[in-house]
Formats: structure tokens, C-alpha cells, sequence
């Protein structure tokens, strides 16, 4: 089933018809258990009364017995046999006996069939006066009915040819002369089997309507709600064959889950474009800087194999440099775009930007190195692209200055800052973040071979980024440019 509306409403479904069923269930066995207590009642009162009548001596033939179809009753001895019954009582099960004919006895009163007093105080059969204090404490005393929990047993009974189920309470009782009887006496379950058949069938009946309603219900709401999700889809399938990254999903006007997937689709697609975008831009420069380098290489040495005294041999060295310096920061940007990590070993900022400044015999301007010996200056990071920012930003430097470059280096607020300054002409405030872009030359007048390729701030703030720290650039104090490399400090080990 792929369809999440027919899973939705299958589940919903499904989890309905469980708890309708367990409900179900529970109601009718509580409905049945407290109309079968109600029988139950009604079965006791009956057998009470006649338990009464007993206790009171009344002859078993003079006994006011309730309508048989109502109440049948049936009264047996401590024998187990039926001594009264109802008069229209033709059959009966779950009683103490299936008897319906009572068998000839004397009253309760006399003594002709259970024994005679003796002189000597002796009693009747069951050994002298039956009173509350006997071992028996089930048996009521003499002229007293039974005062605990009677017992009840389901059963049938046939009342002038009409058969049905009873529940039947058993009542003790025993007469003046100490015969113990027990009554056994029926209230109808017709009543509760018709409620309980009447719920059934409702159940039966309600319960696959309500069903349908709820898978209805839920194909229904979930087809709305997800109607968002299948534009969703259609746009994403149209961009996809259109290859057009300008275009973006609807987003529904609710503030729910579906309308946070859209928003963040199309957060998704312009990221996607302006990298796309980027990516084309970056393809069309590089094209663009190597092909300069490339074709005056080509023709320089085109004019040296047919001229060999004209071949400019420092010229082709100089193009071949530059065609490997090129080379060399578009495959740092490719391995920066592709998310590669720095390293996480500690090296000592410091030392390295001493040891860079150390090794540029050759700059147009000295360096003024301003960085404490030795100095808390440790950061974590790739000690390769660390050097590779500072070397960018002293030749970005050396490329605009006009009598001095400073480098310093210092901890300011749990970070190491190293800032490199010269007395330039600066970068205008509305081009500060501008000249961070690949390819970005702001000085047009100079010539490529000494504005260089406009990749060396683009890699020196990437890996930066990478580092987890920034670049900057702000007015120097001597009026120049001042760009701010500012890295986190590690915590010592331990700390």
C-alpha cells in the first residue's frame, strides 16, 4: 500500500475498531453482570420470603409461593430431597434437584420424620438444638433464616410448557423442630438477555457504519492535508525537469509542519541556486584567468621555436608561475567547497607568522612584526592553510601599500587575532565584504600580472570559516586597510 492517505485511514481505522471492539465488549459484560446481580436480587427476596415462611413452621403444603413463571421455587431437606415446589413447575436444572413432584413429608413442624425429643433432653436427629454458637456456623439456629450470602447458580426451568433461563439463589432456613431446609428460588434472565442481545446487535450494526465513517473521515482530512505536500512534489518534479533553480514551491498559508517543509524546500532551492550560480561564475573565471597565461605561454614559445634568439625565456617562467599559483588556490577552493576539514593539532600562530614574514626576502615594503616571543598565540587548525591566510594577506598588502606593513598578533577575548596593516589607500567601507568574493579585483587600472587572480581573500576567509573563526577588513590607523584574522583559543589540556 503506497498511498499514505489509504495507510492513514487503514491505521485509523484499525486502531478505531480495536478500542470500539474492547469497549464493546466491556459494556456488555458489565451489562450483563449487573442484570444478572439484579436477578440475582430478585432471586434472593423470593427465597427469602419462602425461607421465612419455613422458619415460621408454615406446613410445606400452606407455603404462599410466588408464581412460577416469575419465581419457580423448590425446597429440599438436608437429604437433598424436594419437599415443596412450585405448583406449575414442570422441569427444572441447576437447582439442587431436577424434581419438580415433592416428595410425601411431614410438616416442618412435627417430628414423625426427623426424630423425637428424648427425656433426658436428647434432640432431634442432627444431635439437640441447632443455635448460632455450633460448630456449624452455616446453619441458622432453630426458627431462623440464613443471614450470609446466599449461593446463586444459573439454570432452566419449564413453567406450563414454556421453557427458560432463570438465575436461582439458594436460602437456608431452618424450622422450630431443627429441620434445615434450603430454598432454592429463580428470577428470569429473559431481561437480561434481551438487553444484552439488543446492545449486541446495535453493536453489531453501529460498529461497520462507524467504521466507514472513519476511514472516510480520515481519507478525507488526510487528502487536505496533504494536498500542500503533492504541490510540493509536482514543483519539485517540474524544477527537476526544467533544470530551473529559480523556481519555488508553493507554501500554504498555515503555520504547521507541511508549511515549515515548504519554506525550508525553498531555503533549500536558493542555496542551490546561488551555489550553481557560484559554481558557473567560478568555472567561467577560472576559464577566463587561465586562458591569459595559457595563450601568451603558447605564443611565446611558438615565437622561440621559430625564432629561438627571441624566446623570453624569464617571461615563460614568469607565465608558468603564475599558471601554478592559479592552479594551485582553484584546487584549495575545490577541496574548501568539497568540505574538507582542517586538522585539529595545536600549533602556535606566533611562530608561524614570524616564520612566514622570515621567509619574503623579496617584498617591495619590509614587514613590522609586532607578535610577542614567546606567546600564548596556540590555536587548532591545518598549519598548511593557516600559512597560506597569512602569505595571502601580506601579498594582498604588499600589493597596496606605499612605505609600511604591520603584522601583529595578540589574544583579545579568548581568541588569537593576527591583523596585517598597511598605509594603502584602503578598501571603501561599501566594498568591505565584496572584495571576499572569487575573482574580485577592485583596482581595474592594475595589471593582472600585479593585481594577481583575485582568489587570495576568497581562500584566506574560507579557510577562516573553516577554522571556525573570521576575516575582516576595517581602516587601518594609518589610513590603509587593516584585515583582522581572529581564530578561537583553545582551553589547555585538562582545562
Amino acid at each position: 500500500m503506497r498511498s499514505v492517505r489509504a495507510r492513514a485511514a487503514l491505521g485509523a481505522t484499525v486502531v478505531v475498531a480495536v478500542a470500539l471492539i474492547g469497549a464493546g465488549l466491556a459494556v456488555l459484560l458489565v451489562l450483563r453482570a449487573n442484570l444478572t446481580d439484579q436477578a440475582g436480587l430478585q432471586a434472593e427476596v423470593a427465597a427469602r420470603e419462602v425461607a421465612g415462611q419455613l422458619a415460621l413452621d408454615v406446613p410445606y403444603t400452606g407455603l404462599d409461593l410466588p408464581d412460577a413463571r416469575e419465581h419457580p421455587v423448590q425446597v429440599t431437606d438436608e437429604d437433598g430431597r424436594l419437599v415443596a415446589a412450585s405448583e406449575d413447575l414442570e422441569a427444572v436444572t441447576g437447582t439442587g434437584t431436577d424434581r419438580v413432584v415433592p416428595v410425601p413429608s411431614a410438616a416442618p413442624g412435627s417430628s414423625d420424620d426427623h426424630g423425637s425429643d428424648d427425656d433426658d433432653g436428647g434432640g432431634d436427629r442432627h444431635g439437640g438444638d441447632r443455635n448460632r454458637g455450633d460448630d456449624d456456623a452455616d446453619t441458622p439456629g432453630r426458627g431462623e433464616v440464613a443471614t450470609d450470602e446466599p449461593d446463586f447458580t444459573n439454570g432452566t426451568a419449564t413453567v406450563t410448557g414454556g421453557a427458560a433461563d432463570y438465575r436461582f439463589a439458594a436460602v437456608s432456613a431452618t424450622t422450630g423442630a431443627g429441620v434445615t431446609l434450603t430454598v432454592h428460588a429463580g428470577a428470569p434472565l429473559a431481561t437480561e438477555q434481551e438487553a444484552v442481545g439488543s446492545v449486541r446487535a446495535a453493536m453489531l450494526i453501529g460498529l461497520p457504519v462507524m467504521l466507514l465513517v472513519v476511514a472516510a473521515v480520515t481519507w478525507l482530512v488526510t487528502r487536505r492535508a496533504l494536498r500542500p505536500v503533492e504541490g510540493i512534489r509536482a514543483e519539485m518534479a517540474a524544477i527537476t525537469a526544467s533544470a530551473d533553480l529559480s523556481r519555488r514551491v508553493p507554501e500554504p498559508g498555515s503555520r504547521d509542519e507541511i508549511a515549515r517543509l515548504a519554506r525550508t524546500t525553498n531555503e533549500t532551492l536558493t542555496a542551490l541556486e546561488a551555489s550553481v550560480e557560484r559554481q558557473r561564475r567560478f568555472v567561467a573565471d577560472a576559464s577566463h584567468e587561465l586562458r591569459s597565461p595559457i595563450a601568451s605561454l603558447r605564443t611565446q614559445l611558438e615565437v622561440g621555436a621559430a625564432h629561438p634568439g627571441l624566446l623570453d625565456v624569464p617571461g615563460a617562467v614568469a607565465d608558468t608561475v603564475r599558471l601554478q599559483v592559479l592552479a594551485a588556490d582553484l584546487l584549495l577552493l575545490a577541496r574548501l567547497d568539497a568540505g574538507e576539514r582542517p586538522g585539529s593539532s595545536r600549533l602556535d600562530l606566533g611562530a608561524l607568522v614570524r616564520e612566514e614574514v622570515s621567509q619574503r626576502t623579496g617584498d617591495r615594503i619590509p614587514v613590522t612584526v609586532a607578535v610577542p616571543d614567546p606567546g600564548p598565540l596556540e590555536v587548532a587548525g591545518s598549519r598548511g592553510q593557516l600559512a597560506r591566510v597569512i602569505g595571502n594577506l601580506l601579498d594582498n598588502a604588499q600589493r597596496h601599500a606605499e612605505r609600511s606593513v604591520v603584522v601583529s598578533a595578540a589574544v583579545e577575548r579568548g581568541a588569537v587575532v593576527v591583523a596585517v596593516a598597511d598605509d594603502g589607500a584602503g578598501v571603501p567601507e561599501p566594498e568591505r565584504e565584496r572584495i571576499f568574493g572569487r575573482f574580485v579585483r577592485l583596482d581595474d587600472a592594475r595589471s593582472r600580472d600585479e593585481g594577481g587572480a583575485g582568489l587570495g581573500l576568497a581562500i584566506a576567509r574560507d579557510v577562516a570559516h573553516r577554522h571556525r573563526g573570521t576575516l575582516t577588513v576595517t581602516r587601518a590607523a594609518a589610513g590603509g586597510a587593516r584585515f583582522e584574522l581572529r581564530l578561537p583559543h583553545p582551553s589547555p589540556p585538562g582545562g
